[in-house]
């Protein structure tokens, strides 16, 4: 994989800590501020999309969330949902900030997790130029029981036993105990589902992200099947694109969809494949139609 030589590592402020992130230098004034899903760091989330956009003329903006990747915060490997939000806010405050940015030209891409994120983020903030939700996991409560499916009884009783020990652990202060972000059925790992594997050869095929951590702390397994910040889909002003996938396992079809429906600019896009198709034989599909949402909604310079 070639990764553009026009990109810097920077860190912003987020909390009580700093966000790492890869900043490529834009020329249009837009500025597309990345994230990936659960454990996923902003090298192999970002790194196909990234420089299609940057090539275009858009800065981008691919950051890791707290507690994950290049980012500061302890302890390592947990995911915060409430944390990761304001992670986004302090992204959205820094690339609005840099100096080939044009404030009215900022907008948001997230997959899986972050791409439900970006759900709530937009809902809070009326400004941003636009929005694209790449599988994004719409609605947790409808996408658990096909995850529960997919687990046999053993393996589900032991993720239950860890989240719940790992949960208690968290109040006393002990080190989170961790298990795989996605593995085979039958595994004890956060998913299993059909397409929950393909990760690694959707983000990085060719093995050159040898820091990426693919493990997850336990407790997010009592989190995100309550997750649903689709149902705020009517709160964004915005252009919302909806990317979703035709053959989806790990957050389904339907619930992306329907949020899409509610939003009052939405739009959607399907593509055939799993969940990871945007990183693989859909890629062309999916890029291309991003691009062409982003440079639809791109604002007019200001002065």
């Amino acid at each position: 994989m070639t990764v553009s030589v026009r990109r810097e590592t920077v860190r912003f402020a987020s909390g009580s800590t700093e966000c790492a992130a890869l900043h490529y230098p834009g020329t249009n004034g837009g500025c597309v501020i990345m994230a990936g899903g659960t454990a996923v760091t902003k090298g192999p989330a970002s790194d196909r999309f990234a420089q299609r956009f940057n090539a275009a003329g858009f800065a981008v903006l691919a950051f890791d969330f707290r507690r994950f990747g290049g980012s500061g915060g302890s302890p390592r490997q947990v995911v915060d949902i409430g944390e990761q939000l304001a992670d986004w806010q302090a992204a959205i405050g820094f690339a609005a900030a840099l100096p080939d940015v044009d404030p009215a030209a900022v907008s948001l891409w997230g997959f899986s997790l972050a791409g439900g994120e970006v759900f709530e983020v937009a809902a809070a903030n009326p400004q941003l130029a636009s929005v694209i939700a790449q599988t994004p996991l719409a609605d947790g409560r409808a996408a658990a029981p096909n995850a529960l499916r997919n687990m046999t009884l053993p393996a589900l009783l032991r993720l239950t036993g860890l989240a719940v020990a790992d949960g208690l652990g968290a109040l006393i202060g002990r080190e989170p105990l961790l298990v795989p972000a996605a593995g085979h059925r039958g595994e004890v790992a956060s998913l299993t589902t059909p397409d929950a594997m393909d990760g690694t050869r959707a983000l990085d095929p060719d093995g050159v992200h040898t820091d990426w951590d693919q493990r997850v702390a336990a407790r997010i397994a009592l989190q995100v099947g309550f997750y649903r910040p689709g149902l705020k889909a009517d709160q964004v002003t915005c252009p919302l694109l909806v990317l979703v996938c035709d053959q989806d396992q790990s957050v389904l079809t339907e619930p992306g969809v329907q949020a899409a429906g509610r939003a009052p600019r939405g739009e959607v896009v399907r593509v055939s494949g799993r969940h990871y198709a945007p990183f693989l034989e859909s890629h062309e599909q999916a890029v291309e139609a991003e691009l062409s949402f982003l440079l639809r909604h791109l604002p007019e310079p200001t002065a």
